[in-house]
């Protein structure tokens, strides 16, 4: 920061349009010497507590009850207060009571003799949680976070002694007068978010919020609620960003993956998409097949052999649009390089048989019937006909375009932050560890100039105008992010989908990871992708998900000494048998980088029932000697130069050049 002797008057002078600009909101000396001291006091604060999540698939229980306790941040706070002053019960039953303050007081309001004790007991146990929870904060962030009902008396119990003598009863007359007007139950509900919004200052979110699991609307309405969030997108996320924008084979590749697992309810019920089109046309055109390749995974509820039926047609139906539809952006796009994934065009119909890299396998299913061997990308009219329809329900879809405008607004396809460097699941590299490059519109791009290039191109293709090239080419990118071999979403070289569905020898499904998950072990590489992004190596992290950990057979989450982090411990129910888990979670506090894993979620009524929480393990990845503070962040950068320009103000205003108001 700048020194006030240091500053000389050509430097104020250049600077004196915008701090003519800057005297409106500082219109003289007092304030603006105040505005220096305030964030002066709060560049020596701890930085906030920040949270990681990655790969959520929908599981909105497990997540809603990471989010509500903290990762067990509120449990540690709670055992800090109170230790062996109350009994673990006790504990247990305020912790309930923080993540869940609506149900569980609904619970108690039943079974309590004397809700007037119980609320006051309670009442004093939150203050001093909701105390400790805010002690790292200025008065004024506090403020924001607190609800408007409650904001006053709230800072006012928080915010002193309230075991002192001078005004223990101005305090107590405070807690009694909430329970006399029947004002205590809302304050309790109140102060309890507010306890979980102070224990997480950031929360960051790496990808995957979309597929497999049931309900994904309930994440992304949770986080858009939030105080402070920002996600990386994921292949899965790209996929129906891409869906939302119309193009069509993203939607066809949405409307697959939900049918593969028996989750259409949140297509039509919930984004209020009509499947009628697509189920009339597959009970049409396959009625006497039995889709049994296309049968969906079990769901976690019952679902009739008629209605697995009638997925499973529908499934295949719009499995062969999909790569119909993905023959036809191959063919327009050959920067993507993806010839060899025209399915329908390696199909020898006469055979029943398809050639891969060189070698001829016999097809599980020859069933074809919407397939001209003569133009197999082809669409039927009745194809064109339902696609169509389907589309326009997806771009009309209010709910699903809200969500998808949030996805945009707060993600990206990175994020550099307080010294991390965040991304869903890999930067391109080649076998030799140097960056892999993309030529894209003429022009070859890599590592980080890549991904940014990326980003600018999905956004055009939603938000361009409709019917022009720009758009077009930005919605054919949202389908190579989570498909294509160069994609820092995916990852792979290719997606076997086609081959999964149809050949029997296992080998066609192998899909090659991008060398940078062999790499990933290496500091050399961790230290050039850290160096790209402008980070410092012996400081910096790097984040991500996409891969599943396998804990169970010895995989560790903790890479390269500590460099590079993997994050996706299996929120989705579908990886928890290969992680042996259900989920990571890392916080980065003042102190300390915690890697946190957690064992399956029962259900949020057992957690309200039986004061159950989610059994979690916490690894330190890295402890900090001295506590990192707030001038240590990138918030603390930008605060620094807010002080500086002050600076320059004041001295503008003591040399005459600004005339104080």
């Amino acid at each position: 920061m700048k020194n006030l002797s240091n500053i000389t008057d050509e430097e104020i002078e250049s600077k004196l349009k915008y701090l003519k600009l800057l005297s409106k909101q500082y219109p003289n000396i007092s304030k603006t010497c105040t505005e220096i001291v305030n964030l002066e006091a709060i560049l020596h604060l701890p930085k906030g507590t920040e949270h990681f999540l990655t790969d959520i698939h929908g599981e909105h229980e497990p997540f809603v009850h990471v989010l509500k306790n903290g990762s067990g941040v509120i449990k540690r706070k709670i055992e800090e207060i109170f230790g062996n002053s109350l009994r673990e019960s006790e504990k247990r039953s305020l912790a309930t009571l923080v993540y869940y303050p609506e149900q569980k007081l609904e619970i108690v309001i039943k079974e309590e003799e004397s809700m007037d004790d119980w609320y006051r007991i309670n009442l004093y146990r939150l203050i001093q949680l909701c105390g400790h929870a805010s002690s790292k904060y200025t008065r004024s962030k506090v403020r924001k976070l607190l609800p408007e009902d409650f904001r006053y008396v709230i800072e006012e119990l928080l915010h002193e002694d309230i075991n002192g003598t001078h005004k223990q009863e101005y305090y107590e007359s405070i807690i009694s007068t909430l329970i006399d007007i029947d004002r205590a139950k809302d304050f309790i509900i109140t102060i309890s978010k507010a306890i979980q919004r102070l224990v997480v200052d950031k929360l960051h979110i790496l990808g995957d919020i979309y597929d497999r699991g049931p309900r994904p609307d309930i994440i992304v309405d949770k986080l858009m609620d939030y105080h402070s969030v920002d996600i990386q997108w994921g292949n899965h996320d790209i996929l129906w960003m891409g869906a939302a924008a119309g193009e069509k084979t993203c939607i066809a590749n949405a409307l697959r993956i939900s049918a593969r697992y028996s989750n259409l309810d949140i297509v039509e019920d919930i984004y209020g998409i009509n499947l009628l089109p697509l189920a009339t046309f597959a009970l049409n055109v396959y009625k006497d097949d039995p889709c049994e390749a296309f049968m969906p995974k079990e769901s976690g509820e019952d679902v009739s052999t008629t209605e697995k039926s009638l997925i499973a047609k529908m499934h295949k139906a719009i499995s062969i649009i999909q790569f119909k539809l993905e023959g036809k952006i191959i063919n327009r796009r050959p920067e993507f390089c993806m010839d060899h994934r025209i399915m329908p065009t390696k199909i020898n119909y006469e055979d029943g048989a398809i050639t891969l890299k060189g070698k001829t396998y016999k097809l599980k299913d020859t069933n074809f019937p919407t397939i001209d061997p003569k133009d197999p990308c082809k669409l039927t009219d009745e194809e064109n006909i339902v696609i169509d329809k389907i589309a326009s329900s997806f771009r009309n879809s209010e709910k699903l375009q809200k969500h998808i405008t949030f996805l945009f607004s707060k993600g990206s396809m990175y994020l550099a932050c307080n010294s991390n460097i965040l991304f869903h699941a890999c930067i391109p590299l080649n076998e030799d560890g140097s960056f892999k490059s993309m030529k894209i519109k003429g022009i070859e791009y890599k590592g980080r100039r890549l991904l940014e290039k990326m980003e600018a191109i999905a956004r055009e293709g939603y938000f361009y105008k409709k019917n022009t090239p720009e758009k077009t080419y930005g919605m054919d990118m949202m389908w190579y992010l989570w498909t294509g071999s160069v994609s820092p979403l995916f990852g792979k070289d290719d997606m076997t989908t086609f081959e999964r569905y149809f050949v029997a020898d296992k080998s066609t499904h192998k899909e090659n990871k991008n060398p940078y998950f062999k790499l990933r072990d290496n500091e050399d590489m961790c230290d050039m992708i850290i160096k790209e992004f402008g980070l410092d190596p012996d400081e910096s992290h790097i984040i991500n998900g996409h891969m599943p950990v396998e804990e169970k057979k010895g995989e560790s989450p903790i890479k390269s000494g500590g460099k590079l982090l993997v994050i996706d411990g299996g929120f989705s129910k579908a990886y928890q048998n290969k992680t042996g888990l259900a989920g990571y979670t890392l916080i980065y506090n003042s102190q300390s980088l915690q890697l946190v894993s957690h064992q399956p979620f029962t259900s949020a009524e057992a957690a309200i029932v039986e004061e159950s929480d989610i059994l979690s393990t916490t690894t330190v990845v890295e402890h900090k000697v001295n506590r990192r503070r707030v001038m240590d962040t990138d918030i603390g950068i930008e605060i620094k130069h807010q002080i500086d320009d002050l600076k320059l103000l004041l001295l503008a205003y003591r040399k005459g050049l600004i005339k104080e108001d």
